[in-house]
């Protein structure tokens, strides 16, 4: 009776173990880059299209708070800037010198929603001129984001509680809102911040600080659970940036950061029926995305320099030029950014921005 007692106890300790090894694995499989393949959706068969360039002047620069990638409470304001912004072209509070703005391309509108001199203006709201401060003013000379029309910011828990009426009437005429992190976070001023913009007359869209040591799958299904599909919201955007603060110390190859993605936004845009935008900054640009992405809208961080001397050869639809916006609808700082083209090319791009698909 002994040696069947002593066999079964040994195969019930060897069950024991196994079931202990295979939840070590999944646990360790939860720290793996992603093994997931997208989906095809159909794309434009080349870039985006601009409008005929003018002669292009000289630029200056513009840059994206720091974001909270995972549940530690840190301020977005203490990351460093990179080296490549951090050039020494910033001419404190000299004014700009007086001369005739040299006008930009047209944003990154296919022609066909462009609008003929004499079509009516489309779904955006009036256009709120430029009233903004800031702490730590650049000098872009006749590239200045102020010449450009339609202004906007990008906000965060670390804003605080924000007054979207004086935050319009300072000059904002879009927001884009925090709402997620990785695969289980979710900004807790972000619903707040969502129906406030929308009822202080701001377009606004929602963004999602993506995460390397989450599943692509993953992070968009957080999003989608989170951010409500809703007609005339602005398209949602994906924060791609290395970020020293965060616990994820991963940094993927140029390959599976590609991979990871597209994955995500192709879930998005099958959900949203919007092409997602990609947010970035220099040295994640430099890094993974010269070459990638050419059907897809940027927005650009560039604080030190205009876009087109950090992102050579990149179009875009955003430019973040301030992360030290000053204004009276909130305590602190806030980033500043510019849509790239002018009031009418707004309205149309603003105003075709209809969520059409579903899941």
């Amino acid at each position: 009776m002994r040696i069947p007692g002593v066999i079964s106890f040994l195969i019930a300790s060897l069950c024991l173990a196994g079931c202990t090894s295979t939840a070590g694995m999944d646990a360790l499989d939860l720290q793996k880059p992603s093994s997931e393949t997208t989906s095809s959706v159909v794309r434009p068969p080349a870039s985006i299209a601009t409008a005929p360039t003018t002669k292009r002047a000289p630029r200056g620069a513009g840059r994206m708070a720091p974001r909270t990638v995972d549940l530690a409470p840190v301020a977005e304001s203490a990351r460093p800037f990179s080296l490549a912004e951090e050039e020494t072209v910033m001419l404190g509070d000299q004014p700009a010198p007086e001369a005739e703005p040299q006008l930009e391309p047209a944003a990154l509108v296919s022609p066909s929603k462009l609008l003929n001199r004499n079509a009516p203006p489309m779904f955006a709201g009036s256009i709120m001129r430029y009233g903004f401060r800031d702490a730590k003013p650049i000098n872009f000379g006749k590239a200045s984001p102020r010449h450009l029309a339609v202004h906007g910011v990008d906000v965060s828990r670390w804003q605080g509680n924000v007054n979207w009426g004086k935050l319009r009437a300072q000059g904002a005429n879009f927001a884009y809102i925090k709402a997620t992190d990785g695969g289980d976070h979710l900004d807790p001023m972000f619903m707040k911040n969502w129906r406030d913009a929308d009822a202080a007359g701001l377009k606004r869209g929602a963004y999602h600080f993506f995460y390397w040591c989450r599943t692509a799958g993953e992070q968009a299904d957080w999003f989608i659970r989170n951010v409500p599909r809703m007609p005339g919201a602005l398209p949602p955007v994906i924060d791609v940036e290395w970020n020293g603060e965060s616990s994820c110390k991963r940094r993927p190859s140029r390959e599976k950061v590609v991979e990871k993605m597209q994955v995500f936004m192709d879930k998005l845009e099958r959900h949203y029926g919007q092409r997602p935008i990609i947010y970035t900054s220099p040295d994640f640009y430099r890094d993974n995305l010269r070459g990638e992405f050419l059907d897809y809208p940027f927005w650009l961080r560039a604080v030190a320099q205009h876009p087109s001397k950090v992102y050579p050869g990149r179009k875009w639809l955003f430019w973040q030029y301030s992360g030290s916006g000053l204004s009276h609808g909130v305590t602190g700082r806030i980033d500043l950014n510019v849509f790239h083209g002018d009031e009418r090319q707004w309205r149309a791009w603003a105003g075709g921005q209809q969520m059409v698909a579903s899941e």
